[in-house]
């Protein structure tokens, strides 16, 4: 399984966004997501990827890009 692709699409399916040309780009500060579409993220990793990620330790500074969340799914996994 594809943990970079999985998320990648997840984002993309959540937000309608290719952010796939934006690694680094913080997802908060550009308006793509909000808290709403981190708790959808946090449901949609633990479905599909088996990452269980409670919202009450959901800290978003460590979430906030496409490649710090790759890497927090992929520590988890």
């Amino acid at each position: 399984m594809d943990i970079k692709a999985t998320v990648l699409d997840i984002l993309n399916d959540l937000t309608g966004n290719d952010v796939s040309g934006a690694m680094d780009d913080n997802l908060f500060d550009s308006g793509i997501m909000d808290s709403m579409a981190s708790v959808q993220l946090l449901l949609s990793l633990q479905s599909e990827l088996g990452v269980n990620v409670p919202v009450s330790e959901f800290e978003r500074s460590e979430w906030d890009t496409p490649n710090k969340i790759i890497a927090k799914v992929e520590s988890l996994a």
